[in-house]
């Protein structure tokens, strides 16, 4: 599967951006789609995941500030950003996992998952 991210930029403090990520290739509603970020001289960390029945699960970093969301019959997964703050600013990847591992999982392993798209990057000024 092809996944193709969008929606970064430049936004204030307290502003609001929504991440796109479109996939291609193969049947969409069958995988995990996540949300990982890397910030500059920082290690990727997981952001959120949602299941092929969408359940969905955050980061204690950013947990009732974001929402991730699918549209199968669009092939898209989308990540809601609010409340921006400085530490918010990283490069963001969406990634496709063909099996749900658990946020333990991708929490640990800072991936995990089969799929990646190249980043949008993400820049929230103070």
């Amino acid at each position: 599967v092809q996944l193709q991210a969008s929606g970064g930029g430049l936004v204030q403090a307290g502003g609001s951006l929504r991440l796109s990520c479109a996939a291609s290739g193969r049947t969409f509603s069958g995988y995990a789609m996540g949300w990982f970020r890397q910030a500059p001289g920082k290690e990727r960390e997981f952001v959120a995941v949602i299941s092929r029945i969408s359940n969905t699960y955050y980061a204690d970093s950013v947990k009732g500030r974001f929402t991730i969301s699918r549209d199968n019959a669009k092939s898209t997964v989308y990540l809601e950003m609010n409340s921006l703050k400085p530490e918010d600013t990283a490069v963001y990847y969406c990634a496709a996992d063909s099996h749900f591992r658990g946020t333990s999982y991708y929490t640990a392993t800072r991936g995990g998952m089969d799929y990646w798209g190249k980043g949008t990057l993400v820049t929230v000024s103070s």
